[in-house]
């Protein structure tokens, strides 16, 4: 065997939980009513995030200094986590699922061979989205936390990643994304502190000037 296949072997996530996978997949392909909304939810789903993060920002403007630089700091710190994981991605270059599982459904075409499975991309943004916003508003990360599982499932049930690839991208980004948080929180604070005094982004860091 050449130390090429070796590696791939070594890489092949199927032997992790393709039993686990393809239970899922199955599932997708005995509900195809399903697999539309699915494969639209798993892409326009990331924009809850967004949407969290800015109600974050939004409130932020009636606290402390500390709760805006940590909301301005939430983007920032997903960033962080994305791009982190990313060389993780491209370190490990575990191939698809569809590669490795080529008989099974898939809602979604395969991607590129270089285009790899762990982890996943879709699970690191709304993990490290949630991890951000514990940060500032435990409310608002709870909300995060649930959708980042619903978004975790949507990821394996259109057959682009395996169970593995979303648990390890939780594990990953939650910690990248807290870290980043609180480091550049810490950065903006004293730069919050001194735009809310007055300027043209008084009004986009704090809501006492408009409640007075």
């Amino acid at each position: 065997m050449t130390p090429h296949a070796t590696a791939y072997l070594a890489l092949d996530g199927s032997r992790i939980d393709g039993s686990l996978f393809t239970s899922v997949t199955d599932f997708a392909r005995d509900t195809p009513w399903l697999n539309a909304p699915i494969a639209l939810t798993t892409n326009l789903g990331l924009g809850v995030f967004a949407v969290l993060m800015l109600i974050g920002w939004w409130r932020a403007r009636r606290r402390d200094d500390s709760a805006m630089a940590t909301a301005l700091a939430a983007p920032a710190a997903v960033v962080a986590a994305f791009g982190f994981t990313e060389v993780v991605k491209k370190l490990v270059a575990e191939p698809r699922p569809c590669r490795a599982l080529p008989h099974d459904f898939y809602v979604n075409s395969c991607p590129a061979p270089t285009d790899y499975a762990f982890p996943s991309g879709h699970t690191t943004t709304a993990a490290a989205t949630a991890a951000a916003l514990f940060l500032l508003d435990r409310r608002l990360a709870a909300i995060a936390a649930v959708c980042t599982l619903l978004e975790g499932f949507t990821r394996v049930y259109v057959g682009d990643h395996y169970p593995h690839d979303v648990l390890g991208a939780i594990l990953i980004a939650a910690p990248v994304a807290l870290a980043a948080g609180l480091i550049l929180r810490g950065l903006l604070r004293p730069l919050v502190a001194r735009l809310r005094t007055g300027g043209v982004l008084q009004p986009l860091l704090t809501a006492h000037s408009a409640a007075r």
